[in-house]
Formats: structure tokens, C-alpha cells, sequence
């Protein structure tokens, strides 16, 4: 992609949310900066401080204050990166928004194809696809790829595999997502909820090059859950089945009995089977009531109707940029 004119009136907002991410700061700016530079006629990146606890928010009002497109907004606790993430979406003043990581593994070099993507071919949103992930261990992997298989066959709408939160976003659907109301976000699945002209581009996942993952594998499959719960109903539509099943394996077992006791005259079977059954349906009862208790608690967190994070402190906005002129697909 050439670099952009001067007559060229857009502008585009970098989100990243940050969480104890002091040394990594400096780092991003190097990458990102120059290619904003040369791509974009103006821009913004936008720090979201998920409630840091080291010098991440004094380090972001340095930065600021050497260079007002550089932004941050800092939360008054951590709420987690997806409340971390529609804060940005909130904020972020662009006329697309691209949402990545502080750790560089989300390549800066892919956002002059996204650009082009957007600007030239008038795509909405424009992902990147993880087409390696060197970084990650095997079991990382597979189990990745088996939640992408999972989630596409149990909800009604389908994310793309290895695709995460670094895309470029048009402004209509950054207000369309920001209309949803939802407390618990899995932004993969809004993104793909809203629809919208999309397209993937693949990129090879540079290993981590600073700090430490912030998701463990208990994170990680609390946030799967989310994302079963969030967009299907089949936990629950599948125990209305099992208990079908089971009924009639029930009723099977129970005319077997009865006709060995009348034509054999067998003894019925005693302690061992009968605890056995008992501690099956238990096992199931205590299943099914589990499921039901993942989707009563949320509801009964989004009939709180808190807010979805609290802001404790913001840079000064940037004036805004001319109106964008790019032309409808």
C-alpha cells in the first residue's frame, strides 16, 4: 500500500488494553508509530489501563504529555480485558478502530492491508487469522481449535477459527456493537453477531516477545464457557434429550427385571446396582442443575444493570478529525 495522501481526511484509533504492562509501553510505540506515520493521514492509540498495579498509568500520562496522540484511559479496578475492550470502543475516536495487544504478537505490519482493505475494497471489518501459533504449546492449540468446532456447531452464529480481537473495525459497526447491553462479553461472538461486509487475513503469530500471558488455562476455559453461554442455548436444549434417553434406558432395565424375576424367578440385583444407579443419576441431576445455574447467574447479573466498568481517570481528547470521505461500498 502507498502511503497515504494529505488531502485524505480519516483517521484511525489504535485500542490496547493494558494490564501491568510497564516495560511494554515503549515497545509498541516503536512498532506501531511509524507505521501509522506512513499508512494513515491521522490517528490516535488509545491505552485502556485495566486497573495496573505497577507504573503502566504514570508511564501513559508521559507519553501523553509528549505526545497528545497518545491517549489512556485508566479504570478504577481491573475489570477484565473484554470491559477493558468496549471501553476503548467507547472512547476511541477514529473513523475505524483497530484493536491489539501490547505484546506485539499482533503484527503492525498487517494494518496497511487491513487499511487497504477497508479503504479501497469497502470492507467493514478486516481480522487477522492466526495461520501459526508458535508461541503456544500443543495442548493450547488443539484446544483451540476444538472450542472454534464446538462453538460453530452449537450457536447460531460462526466465528472464524483462529481469528481473535485484532481487526480493523469500521465506525458503524464499532456504534453497532456498542449498542449491545450484554455484562458478560465475548467479543469474538459480537463481532461476528453483528454481521457486516468481513474478510480474514492470515499472518503468522511472531512468538511473545515481553511479559507474561495474563490468561492461565482456568481463564481460559472460564472464558470459553462464557462463549457457550452467551450465544447458544443447546446445554440446556441437550438435557431435555439425555433425560429421554435415560428414561427409556430406565424403562428397558425395568421390563428386563421384571421379566427375568416372572419367567426365570432371578432374584432382583441387589446393593452394588442399585448404588450404582443412584450415584449415575446423581452425577446427572448435579450436571444438569449446573448448567441451569450458568445461565441463571447471568441473568441475574445483567438484571443488576451495572455498569460494565468504572473510569477513574482519561487523557484530554484529541479534536476530532474531519468527517471520514470514505465512499460507500
Amino acid at each position: 500500500m502507498t502511503p497515504c495522501t494529505p488531502v485524505e481526511s480519516w483517521r484511525i484509533s489504535v485500542v490496547v488494553p493494558v494490564f501491568n504492562e510497564q516495560e511494554g509501553i515503549a515497545t509498541l510505540l516503536g512498532a506501531v508509530v511509524p507505521v501509522l506515520e506512513r499508512h494513515t493521514p491521522a490517528y490516535e492509540i488509545l491505552f485502556v489501563d485495566d486497573g495496573s498495579t505497577d507504573d503502566t498509568l504514570q508511564i501513559l500520562r508521559q507519553r501523553h504529555a509528549q505526545d497528545s496522540r497518545v491517549r489512556f484511559i485508566s479504570l478504577s479496578r481491573n475489570f477484565g480485558k473484554e470491559a477493558a475492550l468496549t471501553a476503548g470502543l467507547e472512547h476511541a475516536q477514529g473513523d475505524a478502530v483497530i484493536p491489539m495487544d501490547v505484546d506485539l504478537q499482533d503484527p503492525p505490519e498487517l494494518i496497511p492491508d487491513f487499511i487497504r482493505l477497508w479503504r479501497e475494497e469497502g470492507y467493514d471489518m478486516v481480522y487477522g487469522v492466526r495461520a501459526s501459533r508458535p508461541d503456544d504449546t500443543m495442548m493450547k492449540r488443539s484446544s483451540a481449535g476444538g472450542f472454534y468446532r464446538l462453538f460453530n456447531r452449537m450457536s447460531h452464529i460462526e466465528i472464524p477459527d483462529n481469528a481473535g480481537d485484532y481487526r480493523l473495525i469500521d465506525r458503524r459497526v464499532v456504534d453497532e456493537l456498542l449498542k449491545l447491553p450484554e455484562r458478560t462479553r465475548f467479543m469474538k461472538g459480537l463481532y461476528a453477531w453483528v454481521g457486516f461486509r468481513s474478510i480474514g487475513v492470515p499472518y503468522q503469530r511472531p512468538a511473545r516477545t515481553m511479559g507474561d500471558s495474563k490468561f492461565n488455562f482456568w481463564k481460559l476455559w472460564n472464558f470459553a464457557i462464557d462463549g457457550f453461554v452467551s450465544f447458544s442455548t443447546v446445554p440446556l436444549r441437550v438435557w431435555s434429550y439425555v433425560g429421554g434417553i435415560i428414561a427409556a434406558l430406565a424403562l428397558l432395565y425395568i421390563v428386563v427385571i421384571v421379566g427375568q424375576v416372572i419367567i426365570t424367578g432371578r432374584d432382583v440385583p441387589g446393593y452394588a446396582s442399585l448404588l450404582s444407579v443412584v450415584l449415575f443419576f446423581g452425577a446427572i441431576q448435579l450436571l444438569s442443575i449446573g448448567i441451569l445455574g450458568e445461565y441463571l447467574g447471568r441473568l441475574f447479573m445483567e438484571s443488576k444493570q451495572r455498569p460494565l466498568y468504572v473510569l477513574k481517570e482519561s487523557s484530554p481528547l484529541v479534536p476530532v478529525s474531519p468527517p471520514n470521505d470514505r465512499p460507500s461500498p
